[in-house]
C-alpha cells in the first residue's frame, strides 16, 4: 500500500503534470490513504438531484401548522422581505396535506406520496439558506458556493479530490431536464479553475446522448484501431517537446477518454437491457414520468460503473415558458403538481433501487433547490394568492444514504417558515457536511489559483455533525 497522506497530494496536485498524473494513478487504483483516522470515507459516489426554479418547503417538507391559524392575516413583521417581485401578500396556508410517516414519524405532504413513503431513510434539513434570492446566482452558490460563474462545482471539486473508478466514463456526469438547461447553462457544472478533465460532461436522451459521438461515417475496426495508434504517438511526441503543460495533457486526456467513451457510453445508455420490473419501478412507459425516469435510472446505471458524481436536474426554463420549473410565481398548486409529478416516482424508485442491490450504503444522495418559496401570498396586501415568492432565509432539501442518521431532521424555520432560527445551514456548511461524507476536510482540499489557495467552501463551512452516523 502506498503510504501518502492524501492531503499531501491534493497540494501537489495543482503543482505539476507528474504530480497529478499519480494523484490520478493513486485514485483510480484506491491506493490512497484518507487524510486521518478521524474522517473515514463514508461515501464512494454521490447522485444529486437538484430542482430548479425553487421549491415551497412549506408545502413540501416543513410542516406549519401556524399557516392554517393564520391564513389570510397579514405578515405584521417590521422589516421588510427581501423578495424577488417585491409584493408581499397575506399568509397562505399549505397546499397539500401533510401526515407523518413512517418510523420516524417525519412530517412530510401528499405532494410527495412516493418519496414521503422512503420518509424513514431520508435526512431532512429544514434550515437551509442562501446568500442570493435570484435563480441564476442562487444556482452557481449552491453548485460552487459562490454566487458568480468560474468557480468549480460540487462535482468537479470530487472529481479532482477523489479520482474516478473507471477509465471509461467520466467523473462527473450531468444529466439535464429534458425540456433545457438550468439558469446558468454549463456554469453550474464547470470545472472552473481546476483542470479541464474534471467538469460535469453533459449526457442527453436518444441515440447519441453525447454530440459527435460516433463518426460520421463507418470506419473499419482496423483503420480505427491504427489512426488511434498514430494518435497516441504523436500526442505523447507533442507532450514531450511542450514539457510540463497541464493544459495539454488535459486535453490529450479528454480524447483519449472520448475514444474510450464511443464504447462504454452506448453500453451505460442502453436501458433496454433492464427487466420489465425496473422500467415500471422508474415509470419508463409513462409520458409524466419517463423523461425524469430514463435519467434517474440511467444515473443508477453511471454510478455502477464508477461514475463518481451524477447529477440529474429537474426544471429546465425554456424560451417562451420560463415556468418549465419549480418557479411557481403565478400558482403554487398547479405548478408544483405538476413538477411533482414528474420526479416523484422517478427519484423514489432511484432511492429503492439502490437500497436493494446494497448500493444505498455508500451512495449519498443529494435532494436540493436553490431557496425555498414565502409563506405568504404573491399578491397586493389585501388578497391571498395562489403563488408564493422566492424565499433565502429559510428552505428544506434532503440527503440520504451513506454516513447519515436516516429518518431525522435538522434544524427548524420560526412558526410560519419564513426564517432559518434553528441551526442555519448556509451552503458552504452543506458542501463542507457532503465532502466530510467522502472523508475529505473542506480546509485541506484546495487548489492555488491567482495567488489564493482556493477551496470550495471560501473561508467558511462547518460540518453539521448531528446528521452524521
Amino acid at each position: 500500500m502506498f503510504d501518502c497522506q492524501r492531503r499531501d497530494l491534493f497540494h501537489w496536485g495543482a503543482r505539476g503534470l507528474g504530480a497529478t498524473a499519480l494523484l490520478s494513478l493513486l485514485q483510480r487504483d484506491g491506493l490512497l490513504q484518507a487524510d486521518t483516522p478521524e474522517l473515514p470515507v463514508r461515501a464512494k459516489r454521490a447522485v444529486h438531484i437538484c430542482l430548479v426554479g425553487g421549491m415551497s418547503h412549506v408545502d413540501s417538507f416543513d410542516y406549519k401548522p401556524q399557516l392554517v391559524k393564520y391564513h389570510g392575516k397579514p405578515l405584521g413583521a417590521s422589516e421588510k422581505p427581501d423578495i424577488f417581485f417585491g409584493k408581499v401578500g397575506l399568509l397562505r396556508q399549505h397546499d397539500w396535506e401533510f401526515r407523518q410517516r413512517g418510523q420516524s414519524g417525519l412530517w412530510i405532504s401528499e405532494m410527495w406520496p412516493r418519496i414521503a413513503a422512503q420518509a424513514d431513510d431520508l435526512t431532512l434539513l429544514r434550515s437551509m439558506v442562501s446568500d442570493s434570492a435570484n435563480h441564476t446566482p442562487a444556482l452557481f452558490v449552491q453548485n460552487s458556493g459562490f454566487q458568480f460563474n468560474g468557480f468549480p462545482s460540487l462535482g468537479s471539486w470530487l472529481s479532482y479530490g477523489m479520482g474516478t473508478e473507471t477509465e471509461s466514463l467520466p467523473a462527473y456526469v450531468v444529466l439535464p431536464d429534458s425540456r433545457g438547461g438550468p439558469n446558468g447553462g454549463a456554469s453550474n457544472w464547470t470545472n472552473g479553475f481546476l483542470p479541464a478533465r474534471h467538469q460535469g460532461v453533459v449526457l442527453r436522451g436518444g441515440a447519441q446522448p453525447v454530440r459527435d459521438l460516433f463518426p460520421a461515417r463507418a470506419i473499419e475496426t482496423g483503420a480505427d484501431a491504427a489512426t488511434r495508434a498514430f494518435l497516441k504517438r504523436v500526442n505523447q511526441k507533442h507532450l514531450e517537446r511542450a514539457g510540463d503543460d497541464e493544459a495539454l495533457s488535459a486535453r490529450i486526456r479528454s480524447y483519449e477518454l472520448a475514444a474510450q467513451m464511443q464504447l462504454s457510453v452506448p453500453e451505460v445508455s442502453d436501458l433496454t437491457a433492464e427487466t420489465a420490473a425496473t422500467r415500471q419501478l422508474y415509470g419508463l412507459d409513462d409520458p409524466q414520468t419517463g423523461d425524469a425516469g430514463r435519467r434517474c435510472l440511467l444515473g443508477r446505471r453511471l454510478l455502477e460503473r464508477g461514475v463518481r458524481f451524477v447529477q440529474i436536474f429537474s426544471g429546465g426554463p425554456i424560451a417562451g415558458n420560463p415556468r418549465a420549473s419549480w418557479d411557481a410565481h403565478e400558482s403554487v398548486k398547479q405548478n408544483h403538481s405538476f413538477e411533482a409529478g414528474r420526479i416523484d416516482q422517478p427519484v423514489a424508485a432511484l432511492l429503492r433501487d439502490l437500497k436493494q442491490r446494497g448500493m444505498l450504503a455508500e451512495t449519498l444522495v443529494l435532494f436540493t433547490t436553490e431557496f425555498g418559496r414565502t409563506p405568504f401570498a404573491q399578491s397586493a396586501a389585501d388578497q391571498v394568492g395562489p403563488g408564493r415568492d422566492h424565499n433565502r432565509y429559510g428552505f428544506s432539501c434532503w440527503m440520504a444514504g451513506a454516513g447519515l442518521n436516516p429518518g431525522t431532521s435538522y434544524g427548524a424555520t420560526d412558526e410560519i417558515g419564513w426564517k432559518a432560527v434553528e441551526n442555519p445551514m448556509p451552503w458552504h456548511d452543506f458542501h463542507a457536511t457532503v465532502l466530510h461524507l467522502f472523508g475529505i476536510d473542506h480546509e485541506r482540499l484546495t487548489f492555488y489559483h491567482n495567488g489564493i489557495r482556493r477551496r470550495l467552501t471560501n473561508v467558511h463551512g462547518e460540518v453539521a455533525r448531528e446528521i452524521v452516523a
